[in-house]
């Protein structure tokens, strides 16, 4: 089968490679469209020890299973393989279990005409949902998981607050949304490509601002979502963020930086990790893209698998306007 694989730091080349190797209770899935996330951008640039090349990155992956008997069935990937038997697992915290593997990391990822994963970790999507929409399942997830933590930690009803999302990328964007359809109307989102700054403004985001020369403003939300995971981004949230608020930091960009601790102290500032999704965020999201509650979803964008390689040199260049490229083998 034909492959797209990460090879070198900024290398990635299509190559015919062996069709993927099934383990017990494995499934063979045919791939019909596969998201690049910012994950596997970090890994492009070398960034990821935990992604050693030669390597299939990609891990948003919707597709028709071939074998077993769900053949036929159309569906989304949970990426995310884990023990089922630990107290995260049985506590429904899957996404914490220690032992949890990754495709496109720990096991050969979507960028790929197949791909080998658990039967278990196959979630069914309607027969006639777009692949193009369903491959968005897991970043919107990831989007998802963090708006319920962030509810769960606020006093009062997300709606009755104003909300800053940094980032606009399809987490941060997705963010926005599940915040939009929450009934959030005060919500700003910053991000400094124009690109996508326009993208998002089409999306229905009410105010979106260029960070660089627009200030998001001081001490002026109760709930800020950082989609970077930047040094400069968790300065700007903590700055932003009102006394009693709370942070979702879901961007894993770099590690540099310290959080300003006395502020969070001093102002009894609410700062969350949040880490993907869990199979009921899956599942309700797999909804939700489906019935247009977050849009139309015309700003992905669909390339073929064999221009992958210019997909992700655009990215880093900062070229593309969709927050999200999928890739069709």
């Amino acid at each position: 089968m034909q492959a797209l694989i990460y090879t070198d730091p900024r290398t990635v080349e299509i190559r015919d490679t062996e069709e993927p190797a099934q383990r017990d209770g494995d499934v063979i899935v045919d791939i019909d469209a596969v998201g690049i996330c910012g994950s596997d951008m970090h890994a492009y640039l070398g960034h990821d020890p935990r992604r050693v090349p030669p390597l299939i990155l990609g891990h948003e992956v919707a597709g028709t299973v071939a074998t077993g008997d769900r053949h036929g069935q159309r569906v989304v990937l949970n990426p995310l393989i884990t023990c089922g038997r630990c107290d995260a697992c049985l506590g429904g915290r899957s996404n914490l279990c220690p032992s949890r593997e990754l495709i496109g990391m720990n096991r050969p990822g979507g960028f790929a005409q197949r791909i080998a994963i658990p039967e278990r970790n196959l979630i069914a999507i309607p027969p006639d949902m777009l692949a193009a929409h369903a491959a968005l399942t897991e970043p919107a997830a990831t989007a998802l998981h963090a708006v319920h933590l962030a509810a769960r930690a606020a006093p009062r009803p997300l709606a009755d607050g104003r909300a800053l999302v940094i980032g606009g990328g399809s987490v941060g964007l997705f963010a926005a949304l599940f915040l939009l359809d929450q009934g959030v109307d005060r919500l700003a989102l910053a991000e400094t490509n124009p690109l996508r700054r326009q993208t998002a403004g089409e999306a229905g985001v009410p105010q979106v601002i260029d960070p660089v020369h627009e200030d998001p403003g001081e001490a002026a939300y109760e709930l800020v979502i950082d989609a970077v995971g930047g040094e400069k981004t968790r300065e700007s949230a903590v700055r932003a963020v009102m006394p009693g608020g709370t942070i979702m930091h879901i961007g894993l960009q770099d590690e540099r930086g310290a959080l300003d601790v006395r502020k969070l102290t001093l102002s009894e500032i609410t700062f969350i990790g949040t880490y993907t999704y869990t199979p009921v965020d899956l599942r309700a999201t797999v909804t939700k893209l489906y019935n247009g509650s977050l849009g139309d979803l015309k700003w992905v964008e669909q390339r073929p698998l064999t221009q992958g390689a210019a997909a992700f040199d655009d990215l880093l260049h900062g070229r593309c306007a969709a927050p999200k490229v999928l890739l069709t083998p």
